[in-house]
């Protein structure tokens, strides 16, 4: 007898998981990639009136496939309206208008600092990566931050080689000391599971773990001695309606732009 497969992917779940998070009605600044595949996905199933910022300077954008780049014209020809790049910065992130960031990250370490920069050294680089765009200044001033990306040994790391977007820096109270604004990371979602902050040291624990997923895959998939909750709970499995709006989403993209946009396949 062999186990059944599950009628859904890893990317799905770590996309259907990630949207679930954002509220109806949530002002949410969002990444290109799987930020935004996860935010429109939640505009199109639970969260109808979440306003999507992008950095460009679209405000409640409504894309109907998803954006190749923050440049993208479908962001602002759906969009509620657009305004300069200086007033989505200075109006509403830093005036504090900005409920929740979304990003993406190349690595995380076990504080949830991001990078995006370098992998290597940083004057002798072996890849250079996209760098920091605007992910800081969300970073820094968001209400509250969610990050997703795919778990591997090179994506979770004991120790960034650049800290491109601060997390909770050295953990404890060192984001506070910082004189950082936000409350920093509240949850990072990735194909394997859900990693939130402990209140009190900010590591990061695993406190959800993805339908046939176990912990010794998560643990293998970490590059540092990970932090299980005792209450590890199942995330639970992509409902229908989420899984066909993902798939009519990512389905028109592909037709539209071919397979390149929407973050990861």
């Amino acid at each position: 007898m062999t186990d059944r497969q599950p009628d859904f992917t890893a990317t799905e779940i770590m996309t259907v998981a990630a949207s679930r998070l954002l509220r109806d009605g949530t002002v949410c600044f969002v990444g290109i990639g799987l930020p935004s595949t996860a935010a429109n996905l939640a505009r199109l199933t639970h969260a109808p009136d979440v306003v999507l910022i992008y950095e460009s300077g679209p405000i409640g954008a409504k894309p109907t496939v998803l954006p190749l780049s923050i440049g993208d014209g479908e962001l602002a020809e759906t969009a509620d309206t657009v305004v300069g790049t200086p007033e989505i910065f200075r109006y509403w992130l830093q005036g504090g208008r900005i409920d929740v960031g979304f990003l993406g990250a190349a690595q995380v370490d076990r504080f949830a600092n991001i990078n995006t920069t370098v992998i290597g050294p940083y004057d002798k680089p072996k890849v250079r990566l996209p760098g920091a765009g605007g992910a800081p200044e969300i970073a820094a001033q968001a209400r509250e931050v969610f990050i997703v990306l795919k778990q591997s040994p090179k994506s979770f790391v004991d120790k960034l080689p650049f800290i491109t977007s601060a997390g909770y820096l050295d953990g404890g109270d060192a984001r506070q000391k910082a004189g950082i604004p936000g409350a920093g990371p509240t949850a990072v979602i990735t194909d394997l599971g859900i990693l939130t902050p402990d209140p009190v040291t900010r590591e990061l624990t695993l406190t959800s773990i993805h339908p046939g997923v176990t912990v010794e895959q998560v643990t293998a998939a970490t590059g540092w001695d990970l932090k299980i909750s005792p209450d590890l709970r199942t995330t639970p499995a992509p409902e229908p309606d989420a899984l066909a709006a993902l798939r009519d989403l990512q389905d028109r993209t592909a037709r539209a732009h071919g397979q390149a946009a929407g973050g990861e396949g």
